[in-house]
């Protein structure tokens, strides 16, 4: 209560000193004036005293007598020698008694000194006048000069940076490719694995590059470009950098991104300028990354294209393949979005071969999880076989990522060498998100529990679906559990019955909620589930022919408007279509639905064993869960049957 009041009181006062300060404009030239003015007044008390400091530390010094001082040695007769220094105004004073290595006194006299001079010499003491040499002059000259120097210093630095602002301006059209005579990528077709197929096809420009007769003796031309397509990761980037470092020829790296300019005709010069670059330093290799930044489809999508990206696509069209041609050139360019670049930029003539960078299967995961375990510290236990065969769908970039990740996690737990474990984790971090903190026991977390449970039965009896690699009540992620499958294949070709128990199984969760709980008390945590079984049973009716509907396409591909074709997404079916299409997904729904109620409720026993382990453990793995779900489904012995029923 206290502090509330003191904010309270505090705040008028501040609302009256915000109106004070910025009432008007006379009164902040007022302030300001005012400040100026203390300021110049302290600089010249600062300016008054600076001359007379000396003067009174002077007085506090041993060496040093004041004027009245030596007046009285003078008269007593104590002073034996007089040296008087006219530049300084000073006299320099031996006194009777005086060690004989004892600097002299020294007075600091006044402007006249007549009559002291007078009773000097009236009294026969030893008097003698020198000038010192006087600097004065020559520390202001040398000061003035310094000023100068520095004035001069700004005004040359002021001058070279406009010229390199006005030189810059002309510079706007030169190409901001990399260029090395001999790219040291470091990168060699060793250093790529999982892309046997694009290697293969690559290697054909290594070789041309560097045996050219081999193809010139047979009349064979090489392709002017090569186009690197693929998702994401996948080692597009990785592979044109190994192409560099095995030719040894000069090698141009730029992104598309590059070319294009707020000023109008800026990536065309800079297109002009790269290609006679290159023609200098033929026979060379050109790479551009992301090419559908400016090879994009030419007036496609609302409102036309834009005009400048349009110029610096056509002069790229021009230089690759017009009317003078390129000798020597070969582009390289890679990019995850083929559907939307220009027709007349894949032709032949320009890119002649297209390569397609896919995810690497098995084989391939297991060489790129080889390549990436050189340099890592990883326990001679671990199988990188079962890392492979776990991971499908992994792209390059997502195996590298990985095992980062488990010797992040081996760094954090102090270990000297990255296990299982610590791979494992990091699958589920990359896949699901980051671990969060355990639930207490309570009914949201037994809940959780059937819901996981629910998912794992029915997948393990269902037949043709993927094995149960763990079940796991540790939120996730946004996920409160999760239950993980492993392809016991590659993806690939799907049956119906593989995406029928696919659907099964995704609908166990919620039909073990309502078989325990009742169906007022099931919760939005199949929401994902029904999505994505959605989706599957709307792809098996209007796009792979499994329904009543027959073998009919009833839905292209998704296509967003900006990517070109059709402004609106046109239905390519009736309304009566329509409602068949939707009476034939709720079919699927419903019939994948019962199925898995009926199994959750055969095995109600086992579902409950396996939860009441589960909130015990909070995760098991699958292939102990199997063993518990064959032994508690089918009990053998009277006992084990005696505890059940209890």
């Amino acid at each position: 209560m206290k502090n509330k009041g003191w904010i309270s009181k505090k705040k008028p006062n501040i609302g009256t000193n915000i109106k004070l300060t910025t009432k008007g404009k006379p009164q902040r030239k007022h302030f300001i004036t005012a400040a100026v003015g203390k300021l110049a007044v302290g600089l010249t008390i600062l300016q008054t005293l600076m001359p007379v400091t000396p003067a009174l530390a002077q007085q506090k010094s041993d060496n040093e007598l004041s004027y009245s001082q030596f007046k009285e040695k003078l008269a007593a007769g104590d002073v034996t020698k007089v040296e008087l220094d006219k530049t300084t105004n000073t006299a320099r004073v031996e006194l009777k008694g005086q060690p004989e290595n004892a600097e002299p006194k020294e007075v600091l006299l006044f402007d006249r000194n007549e009559g002291l001079i007078s009773e000097i010499r009236s009294r026969g003491i030893d008097f003698s006048v020198d000038e010192s040499i006087d600097r004065s002059t020559a520390v202001g000259v040398l000061l003035n000069l310094a000023i100068i120097f520095v004035l001069l210093a700004g005004l040359i630095m002021i001058i070279r940076r406009s010229a390199n602002a006005s030189g810059q301006a002309f510079s706007f059209g030169k190409s901001r490719a990399r260029f090395q005579m001999e790219a040291k990528t470091e990168t060699k077709f060793d250093d790529v694995a999982g892309i046997e197929e694009a290697k293969e096809e690559l290697q054909e420009v290594v070789t041309f590059l560097k045996e050219p007769e081999k193809f010139t003796a047979v009349g064979a031309k090489i392709p002017r470009g090569m186009l690197l397509i693929g998702p994401p990761g996948t080692g597009k980037t990785l592979l044109a950098k190994a192409i560099a470092g095995e030719a040894g020829v000069p090698f141009f790296s730029i992104s598309g991104s590059e070319f294009v300019e707020m000023f109008v005709g800026v990536g065309a010069s800079r297109v002009r300028d790269l290609f006679k670059k290159a023609k200098e330093n033929a026979p060379c290799l050109v790479f551009i990354d992301e090419i559908d930044a400016v090879g994009r489809q030419r007036g496609s999508g609302i409102g036309g294209g834009n005009d400048e990206r349009e110029q610096t696509l056509n002069q790229l069209l021009t230089e690759m393949d017009g009317f003078e041609g390129n000798s020597g050139i070969i582009i390289i360019a890679a990019t995850n979005r083929p559907d939307v670049l220009d027709p007349a930029l894949l032709r032949p003539g320009r890119f002649d071969r297209q390569v397609v960078v896919d995810y690497p299967d098995f084989r391939g995961r297991l060489g790129i999880l080889e390549v990436h375990a050189r340099g890592k510290k990883i326990d001679p236990e671990v199988s990188l076989e079962a890392v492979a065969r776990r991971t499908p769908g992994f792209s390059g970039a997502d195996l590298a990522n990985l095992l980062n990740e488990a010797a992040i996690l081996t760094a954090r737990r102090y270990k000297a060498a990255a296990t299982m474990l610590e791979i494992n984790d990091a699958i589920d971090r990359i896949v699901a998100g980051m671990e969060g903190i355990p639930l207490i026991d309570s009914k949201y977390k037994r809940l959780i529990a059937y819901h996981e449970v629910g998912h794992a039965v029915v997948a393990t009896l269902t037949p043709n679906h993927y094995p149960v690699e763990k079940v796991t009540i540790i939120p996730r992620g946004g996920a409160g559990g999760l239950t993980w499958f492993t392809p016991d294949e590659e993806l690939g070709l799907e049956s119906k019955s593989k995406i029928m128990a696919q659907i099964t199984a995704t609908l166990g969760g919620r039909a073990a909620e309502e078989i325990v709980f009742g169906r007022d008390e099931v919760t939005q945590g199949a929401q994902q589930d029904i999505k994505m079984l959605t989706d599957l049973a709307r792809k098996m009716v209007t796009k792979f022919g499994m329904s009543d509907l027959g073998l009919l396409a009833l839905e292209g591909q998704e296509q967003p408007v900006f990517l070109g074709g059709d402004s609106m997404q046109r239905a390519e079916y009736s309304e009566s279509v329509a409602a068949r299409i939707d009476a034939q997904i709720r079919a699927i729904a419903v019939e994948c639905y019962e199925r898995a109620k009926a199994i959750i409720r055969d095995n109600r026993l086992a579902v409950d064993r396996l939860v009441d382990l589960l909130i015990e453990r909070e995760t098991i793995d699958g292939k102990e869960f199997r063993e518990l779900l064959a032994e508690y489904s089918t009990p053998s012995k009277p006992e084990l049957q005696l505890s059940l029923d209890k």
